[in-house]
């Protein structure tokens, strides 16, 4: 067993899914493949397309719902499960399900918080495919920025690999599309060390028709709501 699989008992894996049946499968297999021992456990968002039973055949646990709650609440569910078992994991790995076998890659993320490197490890994208015009993206930055003074280059990667107090410090996450930029705010404002690593991923491309610039509106109407979120906590605190 090499460095890379040491100690997979003490890490748990939540993968965010909403209709993803076709992804999620091949999804889990990469990560239980990378990850062995690791108990991976799937967040499905209420989908529709038989997704939560896809992830039980390909070997995962699930947390589903029987209506949509947006991916912060769900995968806030999914944590607080993978935290309630006798033994509690020491690192924790979030991803997305539509990663298929480029999961497999996640595996430089978790290696570089058990190294010590930093407390919340998160994925950047290699190479980008699809996407919209980057107001989203830029106000992600901008957010980020303006609440906790760090500069980053994948605001909204869900690809994050992190050590459980820092889990612990961010639950429950901010509503939706909002809880990557909310937890990095949190994380850094308590004093975690993030870092980010350029890694070869792969998900499902968000394009330039009606659905793709209805989800980035929907994002950006949930990056503002984060942002206000936390500049009212700064206030309070």
């Amino acid at each position: 067993m090499g460095p890379e699989n040491a100690g997979e008992g003490d890490l748990a894996v939540i993968v965010a899914a909403r209709n993803e049946a076709d992804r999620i499968g091949e999804t889990v297999r990469a990560l239980r493949a990378a990850f062995p021992g690791a108990r991976v456990w799937v967040a499905d968002d209420a989908s529709e397309d038989g997704t939560a039973e896809a992830a039980l055949a390909a070997g995962a646990e699930v947390v589903s719902r029987g209506k949509p709650h947006g991916k912060g609440a769900n995968v806030t569910a999914a944590a607080e499960a993978a935290l309630s078992g006798a033994v509690s994991p020491q690192y924790v790995l979030l991803c997305d399900g539509d990663l298929g076998a480029s999961a497999a890659q996640l595996g430089p993320l978790v290696e570089a918080v058990r190294g010590g490197e930093c407390d919340l490890a998160v994925a950047a994208f290699a190479r980008r495919v699809g996407g919209g015009f980057g107001f989203e993206l830029g106000f992600a930055h901008w957010a980020i920025r303006r609440r906790c003074g760090l500069q980053t280059s994948a605001p909204i990667s869900g690809q994050r690999a992190m050590r459980v107090e820092v889990l612990r410090a961010a639950l429950p996450f901010a509503p939706s599309y909002g809880m990557e930029i909310g937890m990095t705010i949190d994380a850094v404002r308590a004093g975690y060390a993030l870092r980010e690593y350029e890694l070869d991923l792969e998900h499902r491309a968000t394009g330039r028709n009606f659905a793709g610039f209805l989800h980035r509106a929907r994002q950006l109407r949930d990056f503002a709501r984060v942002y206000r979120s936390r500049r009212q906590r700064a206030a309070g605190s």
